[in-house]
């Protein structure tokens, strides 16, 4: 034996430990072909473009229905709720800025602004 070799006991060394994407559930399919459309959707409609919430709810209702009727076929049900939601929260914030307009409106036109 050399002082450059680690003393032999008779064991073997452990098996290395697995990654995060080895073993456990078979990994599933691909991604829904509309997941990142629909993220994307949705978060353009808090940021800038509120009606397009409604697509993005749309489109991820859909979507979700097809990923929960084949669960094995596709694995970014998460994208595709992200998109969902965020498209129900600019449709929502949508909403709430159009009546928000609407009593503005009504209220600047019942005020009067005669000074006699």
């Amino acid at each position: 034996m050399s002082y450059n070799e680690p003393p032999n006991y008779g064991t073997p060394p452990p098996p290395p430990t697995p990654g995060f994407g080895a073993g456990g559930y078979g990994g599933g399919g691909g991604d829904h072909p509309q997941g990142t459309t629909i993220l994307i959707l949705g978060i353009l409609s808090i940021v800038c473009c509120g009606p397009l919430g409604i697509a993005a709810w749309v489109m991820g209702n859909k979507a979700i229905k097809e990923i929960d009727a084949n669960p094995g076929a596709y694995n970014n049900r998460g994208t595709v709720n992200a998109g969902r939601i965020c498209g129900m929260i600019g449709t929502i914030l949508l909403i709430v800025g159009v009546v928000a307009y609407i009593i503005l409106f009504a209220v600047a036109g019942s005020v009067n602004f005669s000074t006699s």
